[in-house]
């Protein structure tokens, strides 16, 4: 893979696992937190070397890898664009469309490979859906569905779990836009969403643990998304697709952790080639953009029209 060096930035439970994902396929140089305790402890089990500040571990290093809260993605990624740093940045690409558009455009700047996290692409089931939507005539109709359950431990443990200002919301920012991401890719461009949500089974966050909304797409195909971390005891990601001569129906399929490794070989590979890697920030800031409209029909009551922008 080129002996490409990363710099891990958060030492929490996602940040160790692309750690895993990175020992398989590259080497793992530096890891980055603000606790160098956390830090030590991934290290100690990855390798590397424990740091506290981002800038130190550029001199390290080749790409960062960024595991922030959702909130902070930007502010990391952008800086390691700015210091010629390939970049993977976790889920959500952040938490607005202008903090998207400053990687995007710092992106653009450094001429450096960038993917945001969406593994479930790489899953057997989904890449055979995806070959085979030429073959269900015309689409008519989509579900994703994401049926978690989170305990109230869960949003308790992070004080930036559940809030606004980092986690950006809740079932379907940080659980359902992978089923979003999946539903956009095969079914193309979203143009409006209507939506409702509410906290229903969760106290002490300021965001949604239940979510649905109807997403019409340009084709003239109407899609649903229901998100929630409020069914007990959770039910496996669905995501289907339906058209005129057939159906495709997605559900669990392997390994997440081989999904996971899968995407970081597609984007070692991307930067060796210098080609764009499967999942680009384009699709990043659009499945944000979806999840962005959702809240926004929901707080407001009305439909929200998507400006197409890709």
């Amino acid at each position: 893979m080129g002996g490409l060096r990363f710099a891990l930035v958060g030492a929490g439970a996602i940040g160790a696992t692309h750690a895993r994902s990175i020992t398989s396929s590259a080497e793992l140089a530096v890891v980055v937190d603000n606790s160098l305790e956390r830090a030590r402890q991934v290290t100690s089990e990855f390798g590397g070397t424990p740091m506290t500040s981002l800038t130190d571990a550029f001199e390290h290093v080749d790409a960062v890898s960024v595991c922030l809260p959702s909130g902070a993605h930007a502010d990391a990624a952008v800086l390691a664009l700015q210091a010629g740093k390939h970049v993977v940045v976790e889920k959500p690409i952040d938490i607005t469309l202008a903090a998207a558009d400053r990687i995007i455009a710092a992106e653009r700047e450094s001429g450096r490979t960038v993917t945001v996290i969406s593994q479930r692409r790489f899953q057997s089931e989904s890449a055979a859906a995806h070959r085979a939507i030429s073959d269900l005539g015309r689409i008519t109709s989509g579900i994703a569905e994401s049926t978690f359950w989170r305990p109230q431990e869960y949003y308790d443990s992070k004080p930036w779990r559940g809030t606004r200002a980092l986690d950006g919301g809740g079932a379907l920012m940080n659980q359902g836009i992978h089923a979003v991401d999946l539903l956009l890719w095969l079914m193309g461009e979203p143009v409006e969403v209507l939506a409702r949500s509410a906290c229903l089974a969760h106290d002490r966050i300021e965001v949604e643990d239940t979510v649905a909304a109807v997403v019409t797409f340009a084709s003239g195909a109407l899609g649903t998304i229901t998100a929630t971390t409020a069914a007990n005891p959770g039910l496996p990601v669905r995501v289907a697709v339906h058209g005129d001569r057939g159906s495709v129906v997605i559900g669990e399929s392997g390994s997440l952790d081989d999904a996971h490794l899968a995407q970081y070989t597609d984007f070692l590979d991307a930067v060796r080639d210098s080609r764009p890697p499967l999942v680009g920030t384009a699709d990043a800031r659009r499945a944000l953009a979806v999840v962005l409209a959702v809240y926004e029909s929901a707080r407001t009551g009305k439909p929200v029209e998507l400006n197409g922008e890709r």
